[in-house]
């Protein structure tokens, strides 16, 4: 279940070319199972209908505090009251202005003021009126108080300028909205969870490589699902054809030897690993530095000397959660059994490599010595979200039991 769904969230849209976008974040917050009261401020209206917004949410659209369909003459104030969220998007110089001074002149401001939710601000307008002292004086403001401002992005604008003030597409707002709600509430809020995702190639010469036919479909969907649970990712990936999830600290590598250090490096400070990366267990022993040649009918030997066991190194770190992979063709659950004691692990997650690797559905079934739960197939980003809440509980289980009895165990 999307982690939105059945949540109350308020969307504002101010008065910008760029409303017309946030009529598919509208959609897309629907779609996800939220509930979405839209506010249009007057300046708004000039530029999207009401009606299109209505169609979207299949909610009554919000313009006037004096004429809201229930809850009487505490109406203007209600919508606040009761919201999980605000989101504003996009937010005008004006609005934000109004918001620092604490104005409630009008619905969403009053909506802002009456509301204890989280509070998303996505500024859009010009490059010059973003960058003004007194805008960014206001958004200052808005920061110290709680609010979570989501900077615009450089691009060109209506007007024949490129800068700094193009509200982010719809899909990146709706990842910073769940992230946003996930940091607030979510089961892994102030965790911190290191996922590895892809192949690693292993380079030949300048132009071969030795690689595996990973896609990292299911590590991107993991590390996705665990920002939105609230979690401090950081995604370390080998080479993808993937667009990292927004709102996760991304690490690109290429060779497991640069996997070895990143993973290193992120663990340090970690809470829980989650080893997706089908990291190559071989290399050449050298690298051409040019590129081979054929040379009449001969063939070409190559000799391969074995890489590091990435997350089989640190086996005998006991202060963090490891979750390891066991992708098999033959004698799934066996290998999968050695594999997590072997390598020191909490849990492994066994799949059949043929039937799911580059595949965009999965099966899954997770060990961690004594019990297995099976996961049937289905898409990856459904089997990752089934497969984080078995984390989640294997890994408070774990915290109530690592406690030494008699010490305190702080909790990062």
């Amino acid at each position: 279940m999307d982690t939105l769904a059945g949540k109350r969230i308020v969307l504002g849209v101010c008065g910008s070319i760029a409303a017309y976008k946030v009529a598919q974040l509208a959609r897309d917050l629907t779609l996800a199972g939220a509930l979405v009261d839209v506010i249009l401020t007057e300046s708004a209206e000039r530029f999207v209908g009401a009606a299109t917004f209505q169609a979207l949410t299949g909610r009554p659209v919000l313009t006037d505090m004096w004429s809201l369909p229930e809850d009487g003459v505490v109406g203007h104030v209600s919508l606040g009251m009761h919201a999980d969220m605000v989101v504003i998007a996009p937010a005008t110089a004006n609005t934000i202005a109004r918001l620092a001074a604490g104005l409630a002149d009008d619905l969403l401001t009053t909506t802002v003021l009456a509301t204890r939710a989280p509070l998303l601000i996505a500024p859009a307008m010009n490059p010059a009126m973003y960058e003004h002292p007194a805008t960014q004086a206001n958004l200052a403001v808005l920061r110290e108080r709680g609010a979570y401002v989501l900077e615009p992005e450089v691009g060109r604008m209506a007007e024949p300028v490129v800068g700094r003030g193009r509200l982010p597409e719809p899909a990146d707002l709706l990842a910073e909205i769940h992230a946003l709600w996930g940091r607030r509430y979510g089961p892994l809020r102030g965790r911190r969870v290191v996922v590895t995702a892809g192949g690693t190639r292993e380079p030949i010469d300048p132009v071969r490589y030795i690689g595996n036919r990973s896609s990292g479909q299911m590590g991107y969907a993991l590390a996705t699902r665990a920002r939105d649970l609230g979690a401090q990712v950081t995604l370390i990936s080998g080479p993808t054809a993937l667009t990292p999830p927004r709102a996760v600290s991304f690490v690109a590598v290429e060779t497991a030897l640069e996997m070895q250090a990143a993973v290193q490096s992120a663990c340090a400070q970690a809470d829980i690993l989650i080893m997706n990366a089908a990291v190559a267990d071989f290399r050449p022993a050298s690298t051409a530095a040019e590129k081979i040649k054929k040379h009449n009918d001969e063939g070409m030997v190559l000799h391969l000397v074995q890489n590091p066991d990435v997350v089989g190194e640190l086996a005998g770190r006991h202060d963090i959660f490891k979750v390891g992979f066991a992708a098999e063709t033959n004698d799934l659950l066996v290998n999968a059994r050695h594999k997590l004691r072997r390598k020191g692990l909490n849990l492994i997650v066994a799949n059949d490599a043929v039937a799911s690797i580059g595949q965009p559905e999965i099966a899954l079934t997770v060990l961690d010595g004594e019990r297995a739960v099976e996961l049937p197939r289905q898409p990856k980003a459904v089997a990752a979200a089934a497969l984080l809440d078995v984390i989640v509980e294997r890994f408070e289980y774990w915290l109530s039991t690592r406690r030494p009895s008699g010490e305190e165990f702080e909790d990062r």
